[in-house]
């Protein structure tokens, strides 16, 4: 039961407190206008101050607003396309609720936490604002279900709970009916949340405390047990939850990955010595999953997800796998594009972040000249990224950074000391990133904030020498394993030439060599179809890497192990038939590798036994993969 229309309608807040004034900037970034309301004076001033100063950082997904000519319609599916440029949506302050909600489309209340303050709240919107308006709460210690007493019977099914936790930190919005919310609201609202880069998640039911709440709840109650148990303090413990829960595998994941009859196993001894009531936890999962046999990711019937499908044919398509990571970051050269203006199209790039479970992709920073290679840092939460530049026959290539929502964007190393930048690897015990340099025929490092930017390997160019030799010695991809103190190159060669090459080297420059005459470089692989990107699995010494070249044996993703002396390595085919092959990352944990192409798909390959999954398929045309 959509409202229409919702573009030439302003969104309400009411409460222009620190929170109420987050939730307003998420609309406004994303093209929508505003109307905020307060009693305070005060508080709307701060209100608007806040929103005019940080809208360019809420702006995660650019929207082009209606109405301007020769521009999409935003009731419109939205599509990359839409994305080039950002349109902030109008905001105006209101000390009266009446004014401010007669002709909106939705309105989320904002105020402190007293029901009969929010149930009256409630009876004063439902007589001021639109029949057709949807009505949210913010709250997150009463249900909306608590507060609609006063309200219409007809309006109870436009009335919801839409819980944001902490703007701009954690984008989760939790939805929640009040028992009589009509259905059809969710999806709707789903969409356009996930359109101003949040990521909605639907209660399926009335629950205090929702989702987030309750999970925290017992994480609280069990942290408490530890500290007075004096099994460990808390910063061992906050240690132990950024290196595995953060970085590690989900947690119903992780439990079916266990075993659900090993998880109930564990849970009958903490119900023996704490003097539990086990009824709601291993008695209904013995109930509701064990015995029904679907014990987690190793039965047939799965558990709490549903079995993993495999192809029964070599040409069978499989479903998608499950989730393996929380976000993915993307970068679209913007060569696909369907740009009106082709002399735009090379600086239309995009750095670009995939919701797997919502399959949401969210714009970060936009008019990107031509970005090809990206990494994150987890211990400093930002994104590296390389741009080639508009053009690859000048020297207008740059480096760049951003925090993980696209805020703090800087210039690493500026346009005209690098050429074509390619690939970048973030090496997070030294603190710098490796980047390989296409036309200058380098690879290069610089610490995270770029400073002491050095060439590190110069391969030589004779300048009467044809294109085609010159290509030999373009760096492309690139690896670094920081264990062994080794690097990893490709040198592509001739498109589609079959003479591309993967050398090695050490981290360093040999003492007494330069980058130019160092000795210490090693030829891995000769005579490839044309590799392109690479990773390398430190632990087992393996190399992943993609390849551009002619089918049968281009547009691949090849391993090979490299830890031997041996000059004659035995290289393999993990899975084929990708549209221009460029990203590719390793996911260990879930035993995956994530490939992007030029063609606008992104796969996930399993390590196991090959099996290609098309995750997503757009007109984007894809480079550089990084996992968060």
């Amino acid at each position: 039961m959509p409202v229409e229309p919702r573009t030439d309608r302003p969104v309400a807040v009411i409460g222009g407190g620190p929170l109420g004034r987050r939730i307003g900037c998420t609309f406004v970034a994303s093209g929508y206008d505003l109307h905020i309301q307060d009693s305070s004076a005060e508080a709307l001033q701060g209100a608007m101050k806040y929103i005019d100063v940080h809208k360019e950082e809420y702006s995660m997904m650019s929207r082009i607003n209606k109405g301007r000519e020769g521009e999409p319609d935003r009731g419109s599916p939205v599509t990359l396309e839409t994305y080039s440029h950002t349109h902030f949506g109008r905001f105006e302050a209101f000390e009266e609720i009446a004014p401010a909600v007669s002709n909106a489309w939705l309105v989320i209340e904002a105020t402190p936490e007293n029901l009969d303050l929010k149930t009256n709240l409630f009876a004063e919107l439902d007589v001021n604002a639109p029949p057709d308006c949807i009505l949210g709460s913010n709250s997150s210690l009463f249900r909306s279900g608590l507060m609609i007493s006063k309200v219409s019977s007809e309006r109870r099914k436009r009335v919801l709970n839409i819980h944001y936790p902490v703007l701009p930190a954690i984008r989760t919005v939790e939805l929640m009916t009040n028992d009589e919310t009509s259905p059809d609201i969710f999806p709707y609202l789903e969409n356009i949340l996930g359109e101003c880069g949040l990521i909605p998640v639907i209660t399926t039911c009335e629950s205090t405390g929702f989702i987030f709440n309750r999970l925290w709840a017992a994480i609280n109650h069990e942290l408490l047990h530890i500290l007075s148990d004096g099994v460990s303090d808390p910063h061992q413990m906050d240690l132990l939850w950024e290196h595995f829960f953060k970085n590690g595998p989900l947690p119903c994941q992780l439990m079916d990955e266990v075993g659900l009859d090993i998880i109930a196993l564990i849970e009958d001894d903490y119900v023996k010595e704490r003097s539990l009531n086990s009824k709601l936890s291993a008695d209904w999962l013995r109930r509701e999953f064990i015995e029904k046999g679907r014990l987690g990711r190793r039965s047939e019937k799965g558990g709490l997800y549903p079995p993993r499908e495999r192809p029964t044919t070599a040409e069978a398509t499989p479903t998608s796998p499950y989730p393996a990571v929380k976000d993915i970051y993307l970068l679209d050269v913007g060569l696909g594009s369907n740009a009106p203006d082709a002399s735009q199209v090379h600086t239309n790039g995009k750095v670009l972040r995939l919701n797997l479970a919502t399959q949401k992709l969210t714009p970060i920073v936009v008019r990107q000249p031509l970005p090809d290679g990206i990494d994150v840092s987890l211990s400093k939460q930002r994104i590296f990224w390389t741009n080639m530049g508009r053009s690859t026959a000048s020297c207008d290539g740059s480096v760049w950074s951003t925090n993980l929502d696209g805020s703090e964007t800087r210039c690493m190393i500026a346009p005209g000391k690098v050429h074509t930048p390619k690939q970048i690897a973030a090496v997070e015990s030294r603190e710098q990133v490796f980047f390989c340099d296409r036309e200058g025929t380098s690879v290069h490092r610089c610490n995270y904030d770029g400073t002491q930017h050095e060439i590190i390997v110069q391969r030589r160019v004779d300048p009467e020498s044809t294109l085609l030799d010159r290509m030999r010695a373009w760096c492309v991809g690139i690896a670094v394993d920081d264990q062994h103190g080794l690097m990893y190159w490709t040198q592509k060669g001739p498109s589609k030439g079959g003479r591309g090459r993967i050398f090695s080297a050490g981290l360093d420059i040999p003492e007494g060599e330069t980058a130019e005459t160092r000795t210490d470089i090693r030829l891995v692989f000769d005579s490839l179809p044309e590799p392109i990107d690479l990773a390398i699995d430190a632990q087992t010494q393996t190399l992943y890497w993609t390849d551009r070249g002619e089918h049968p044996t281009g547009c691949a993703l090849y391993r090979a192990y490299v830890g031997g002396e041996s000059m004659d390595l035995h290289k393999v085919i993990l899975a084929r038939h990708f549209h221009e092959p460029i990203g590719l990352r390793l996911d260990k944990v879930n035993n995956t590798v994530y490939v992007a192409d030029m063609g606008g798909s992104l796969y996930s390959v399993s390590l196991e036994d090959g099996v290609k999954v098309e995750l997503i398929r757009n007109d984007g045309c894809y480079t550089g993969i990084a996992l968060v």
